[in-house]
């Protein structure tokens, strides 16, 4: 047995004498284990993140990995285990990265620096489950220390640095929101996970968890000597990815596919290389191949595709064999070229710079065709535009909405819209509590007036614990943003609803980017409807606006009624995430008795309640009731008109997001 096989025998039985669930006993997710190996093999990938629904083993696997990675060196040279360490939603950047050592600086009086879990996750896995649930400004910290193997640090007077080589594995439920695009870019392989509709597999699944849990240890020694194969082949791969050839044939497939894909950037290409180059190295082979470059590539660019909050990612079987296709051509060609532009003696066969060619240079030839310009040809002054319908095109025109936001200061979830006291952020002002982190300037200040009562008149600064101050410091909080619409027959004239539904869009991107809850209610006929319960999820509540009815009367106070009692539960199930309501109407209450009264009264009860509002006024034509501005100043809310938030083309727009909207 090699040593590496030693110790993921050992290692994968935890501290309670149990085995941990077998790596190559998973069932169904063949997928997931190659971009986890692959990142094992090159931890310059990046990492992986697993996009998928609950119960898929996503889990299971990750910790599975960890016990067949090589061992790893102490500081002392013994071998221990490689470390699985788990980062909770909730840690605090200190706790990642590391902090200043606040009992040694008291105790000894010296600068000291106290690892965070970073560091401990040096030559394992670091595991961040619901990462799209994590600080945007942790998970940016996470990948740089990823792509850089080093975590460099420059806080609290103390200037640090020390490896972080590890396997960055994120998991996530798109259904409880989704990571940014620019973050969804930094993780080098994403995989989607769900669980098989074979029944012979969900039968395989059920039937080994069961023996696992009759018997952790004799199941896990089932299953070990293909254990001590995989982890083998790690450590061989591992030595052998330096020495993989990535020729120019294989370099320039893997350029035309991410062009062809039409990904930002550069990364695509360098995690494609990457990946390609690990999989050769997993297979044994010291050349990389184009099944290499299409394996690497469907782990490497389908989340690389989307360009809209709202775009689905993904690539489809049909386009990634269309763009090997073409990658595929492109290689050709430029092999061709090369073969004519370079005789059989090795010497340049380009006719002279002095001897005109009709094929070179010529105004109507490929090179000089105004498309191809990338300043920009005759049709494009000052470069940089593009047709429309063309990549790079700018999108139908939809005004970005005002800045809404809970008054007071909150302390809610991380986010982007109103004002909070959080563990990120400025540092406002010193505060007797230190455990938010040390706020240098405030201690100083507060052990100064009494350093002759401690008797010093030279020398270091004496401190007592009674001295420390915090840093308070202040950051942004995402809300719960409740959407009432108005879709009763008053607002469903065509070009009302569709210049309404573009508003809802552009607010909900709004409220994605700001890191919100969202919940939409709709007010119809007799009731008011709860479409989409508060989700983290913005991508859904567009989805839902397709099935959106239209018509009949206008209960307003039904829908406002239903947006407390919305408030009011999440407020049990999420004490600290203020509420706003945004109301979409024209103010004509006529569902009920007395229905603009009932109306305007439940909007009262919502202001007592500290509620925040916002009033869109939809309303239209030559005569203006005014009756949405009379419900803002019932609500104590922001009162805006429609087209603040809509442009003249709104209706593109809705066309390409939002569609299959149905009158009654």
């Amino acid at each position: 047995m090699s040593e590496s096989a030693v110790d993921v025998a050992a290692s994968s039985v935890s501290a309670s004498g149990e085995a941990g669930f077998p790596f190559s006993a998973v069932v169904g997710q063949e997928q997931l284990q190659l971009a986890l190996i692959l990142c094992a093999v090159h931890p310059g990938i990046g990492g992986v993140l697993v996009r998928g629904e609950k119960g898929t083993a996503k889990s299971t696997v990750v910790r599975a990995l960890a016990q067949l990675l090589p061992p790893v060196a102490d500081e002392r040279g013994a071998q221990r285990p490689a470390r699985l360490v788990e980062l909770p939603v909730g840690a605090t950047e200190d706790r990642v990265v590391g902090s200043l050592d606040l009992q040694r600086v008291l105790r000894d009086g010296e600068q000291a620096f106290r690892p965070g879990l970073l560091a401990a996750a040096h030559h394992g896995v670091l595991y961040v489950d619901e990462v799209n649930l994590l600080h945007d400004h942790l998970v940016d910290v996470l990948l740089d220390a990823a792509a850089m193997g080093r975590v460099h640090i420059e806080r609290d007077g103390v200037s640090h640095s020390h490896p972080a080589r590890f396997v960055l594995v994120g998991t996530m439920n798109p259904e409880e929101g989704e990571l940014r695009p620019q973050l969804l870019d930094r993780f080098g392989l994403t995989v989607d996970v769900a669980a098989s509709r074979d029944v012979d597999v969900r039968m395989a699944v059920v039937r080994r968890r069961l023996d696992y849990e009759a018997d952790p240890n004799g199941f896990a020694d089932r299953y070990a000597e293909a254990d001590r194969e995989t982890a083998d082949r790690i450590l061989i791969a591992r030595e052998l990815v330096g020495e993989v050839e990535l020729d120019d044939v294989e370099l320039r497939r893997i350029a035309a596919l991410c062009a062809s894909f039409d990904v930002d950037g550069m990364r695509a290409d360098l995690v494609v290389a990457r990946t390609a180059t690990a999989h050769a190295a997993w297979r044994g082979s010291r050349c990389v191949t184009a099944d290499d470059v299409r394996i690497a590539a469907e782990l490497a660019l389908p989340h690389r595709r989307r360009r809209d909050p709202f775009d689905e990612p993904g690539i489809s079987e049909e386009q990634l064999e269309e763009a090997m296709r073409q990658a595929a051509e492109e290689a050709a060609r430029a092999e061709q070229n090369s073969d004519e532009t370079f005789g059989p003696t090795g010497e340049s066969e380009t006719p002279p710079a002095d001897e005109p060619d009709s094929e070179q240079g010529g105004s109507d030839s490929d090179g000089g065709r105004p498309d191809d310009d990338p300043d920009g040809g005759p049709d494009t002054p000052g470069g940089g535009g593009a047709p429309e319908g063309r990549a790079g095109a700018p999108p139908n025109s939809v005004a970005r909405p005002p800045r809404w936001e809970v008054q007071g200061v909150g302390e809610g979830a991380p986010g982007r819209r109103s004002r909070a006291s959080t563990r990120h952020g400025r540092v406002v002002r010193a505060v007797p509590d230190a455990t938010a982190g040390l706020h240098l300037l405030g201690t100083v200040f507060a052990a100064a007036p009494y350093q002759r009562a401690r008797g010093r008149f030279a020398g270091p600064l004496t401190l007592e614990p009674d001295d420390l101050r915090g840093a308070y410091r202040e950051g942004r909080e995402g809300n719960l943003v409740i959407f009432v619409v108005d879709t009763s027959g008053s607002m469903a004239a065509r070009d009302r609803l569709s210049a309404v539904t573009g508003a809802i869009v552009a607010l909900l991107r709004d409220a994605y980017q700001r890191r919100d809850k969202v919940a939409v209610i709709t007010v119809r006929g007799s009731e008011a409807e709860l479409v989409l319960p508060p989700t983290s999820s913005v991508d859904i509540a567009v989805r839902r606006l397709a099935g959106l009815r239209t018509g009949g009367k206008t209960p307003l106070a039904r829908g406002l009624v239903e947006a407390r009692a919305v408030v009011q539960r999440e407020r049990v199930r999420d004490p600290q995430r203020r509420a706003m309501v945004v109301l979409l109407t024209d103010g004509r209450a006529n569902g009920g008795t007395d229905p603009v009264p009932r109306a305007r009264a439940a909007a009262r009860v919502l202001a007592r309640d500290g509620v925040t509002g916002v009033v869109v006024d939809c309303e239209r034509g030559m005569i203006r009731l005014g009756l949405a501005a009379e419900l803002a100043r019932d609500l104590r809310a922001t009162y805006i008109r429609l087209a603040e938030i809509t442009g003249d083309s709104v209706a593109g727009v809705v066309r390409s997001q939002v569609t299959g909207i149905r009158a009654a």
